[in-house]
Parts: C-alpha cells; structure tokens; sequence
C-alpha cells in the first residue's frame, strides 16, 4: 500500500500518514529551517559604534601620544625629533623607578589586600551572617561595604585628609581621647608613613568591589555542597577553603587582574591626598606623568613615562588573560 505524503494543512486531505512516512516530517522540518535568518553582517552594525569609539577615544590618542613621546617638546611651537632620547633618559631616572616601587605598594593595597579580604568578608557573609541574620542583613552589609566605590574619589579623598590631619583630625583626636596620644602622627606629612596611609586608603576604596563580586560568585556555587560538607563535619574554614576557593577561581583571577591594573594606574586618590610628596614619597607613575607634563612642561618626556605605563599595563593583562584560559582549559580537562 503506497502512502501520499503531502505538505497541506496537517488535518487537510491526503495528509494521512503511514508506518514508513517519515519522509513527510523530514520535508516540514525542511521547511520551516529554511525560515527568514538575520544575516550575520548585520550584527557588525550594533559593534561600530563601539569599535569606533575605542579607536577615537584609546586607540589614536595612544598613537599620537606615542609618537610625541619621539620628541622635545614644551606644548607649544613645533616638537623637536629626537628618537628613543627619553626612554634612555627614563632609563636612568631615580624618580621614575621610585614611582615605579610605590606602584607595586598601590598594587598590594588595591589587589591583593582587598582580594583575600574581599574572599573572607564575602564567604562569611554568604555562608555564616546569611544563616543567622537573613538576607536583609547581607543586603545592608554589603552596601555599606560597597559605599566607597559609589563615592567620588575627590570626595572620599578630601574627608580622608580631614581625617588624618596633624592638627584637629578626626584620628589623632581619637587617640588622643582613648589615652594614646603618643600614637599622634602627621600621617600624610610623615615620608616614612605617608606612602603606607595612602595605602591603608587605597584598602578601604577597593574593598568593596571584590566583595560584591565574589558574593556574585557565591550565588552559582550549589547549596549541596556546602550541606554535604557539613553533613561530614567541615568547619567552615575547611568549607572555605575546599569548596568557595575552588568554585569562584574564575572571579578571583578577574578581580587580581581588574584591580591590579587599577593600581598601576592611581591618579586621584595620589593627587587629592598627598599630591605625590612629601618629598616623593608617593609618586606614582601616572602623577609623575601628570606633574612632567603640565608641572614642568616637558611633553615628550611624560609621553614616554606614559607609553611604557601603558604597555606594561596592557601586557599585564594580556598575561593575566592567558593564565586565566590556560587554567580554565586545564580544569576543563580535567572534568573531562
């Protein structure tokens, strides 16, 4: 017995359908594959405005800084060649290299203070304050943890220098209320305490943004684990340690090399509170950039201190990213 297969309405006649018709649904299906698609050159639209920017805003300022970064130059008239003549002068600045060292201190107080103890104040408040006190209470913790990234750092600067002042701050009064008045230091004055109070700070600043991003990471880690662990006995230490280390890897490594470039890159909180002294103590790379260029007026010479901070920032992170694959792609293997 033959059976007619026709693609009508589906309770149209000669749509009836035998044991061996499955033809038919192959030739529907067919069909409606070969529906209206969105060509994929379409989606380069929604990408220009973006690309275009990059390049506007990133990409030529970097190249038209780059190549001043060739000359002498005081702003003003016609730039004078002069080839590599301010990296080999960079070279062999004392104050360059200095800078350079107070940036590594930056990169320890915005990186990695904040991500251990964004890591501990996020697990705690996830798997301990979350238990006993209810989401509400994490809400507001949270919050008020993440208030310093909300704040302008002008703003959040000027009260730390009200603050920390010698003279009728907020510090050195409370010292001396509680009976260690000989604890009064000038904490920004002091060359041997300004850098590691700038850093304290910096601390305070970042803190906030690993912890709201490694709680986003809590999130996704499944509730059994921790219920299995504990079944057994693990502390939370132990739970710590075995189960939210392992699971929020990705977001550790995102929030080291987010901070990490930040720090290399601290402008505001430098020039709002010490505005790099005293005596340098605080210079970092960017304000020392800043002061060559408008401070001493020469061009070419902060050019160069900028190209290189740029370079080993934009390498920093190409490395980061790397590492980042490589290790997810050996964890991959391995769940393999």
């Amino acid at each position: 017995m033959t059976v007619t297969v026709e693609r009508g309405g589906r309770g149209g006649r000669g749509s009836r359908r035998g044991p061996g018709s499955r033809g038919g649904d192959v030739v529907e299906a067919h069909h409606h594959a070969k529906g209206p698609r969105r060509p994929r050159d379409s989606y380069a639209l929604f990408l220009l405005p973006g690309v275009l920017a990059f390049f506007a805003i990133i990409v030529v300022p970097f190249l038209m800084n780059t190549g001043v970064s060739f000359t002498e130059w005081q702003g003003v008239g016609t730039p004078k060649w002069t080839g590599l003549a301010n990296y080999r002068e960079l070279l062999d600045d004392s104050e360059f290299w200095a800078s350079f060292r107070h940036s590594l201190f930056m990169v320890v107080a915005m990186a990695a203070v904040p991500t251990v103890v964004g890591l501990v104040l996020a697990a705690a408040l996830f798997d301990f304050v979350g238990k006993h006190f209810g989401s509400r209470t994490v809400a507001v913790l949270r919050a008020c943890f993440y208030l310093p990234q909300v704040l302008p750092i002008a703003v959040a600067g000027i009260v730390w220098s009200w603050i920390l002042a010698p003279e009728n701050g907020s510090l050195n009064e409370l010292l001396k209320a509680i009976g260690l008045g000989s604890l009064q230091q000038d904490w920004l004055g002091d060359p041997d305490l300004a850098l590691y109070t700038v850093m304290g700070v910096m601390v305070w600043v970042q803190l906030g943004f690993p912890l709201v991003v490694f709680m986003a990471g809590l999130q996704r880690v499944d509730p059994q684990l921790y219920e299995a662990a504990e079944l057994d006995g693990a502390g939370w230490w132990r739970r710590f340690w075995h189960i939210t280390l392992p699971q929020i890897r990705p977001e550790i490594y995102v929030v080291l090399l987010w901070c990490t470039i930040a720090a290399l890159k601290v402008f505001g909180a430098v020039y709002v509170l010490t505005k790099g002294g005293p005596g340098g103590a605080t210079n970092v790379p960017s304000y020392f950039s800043f002061t060559t260029f408008f401070e001493k007026t020469q061009v070419g010479y902060g050019a160069a201190i900028s190209t290189v901070l740029t370079v080993i920032i934009l390498v920093l992170a190409l490395a980061g990213l790397k590492l980042q694959t490589r290790a997810e792609d050996a964890e991959e293997g391995l769940r393999v």
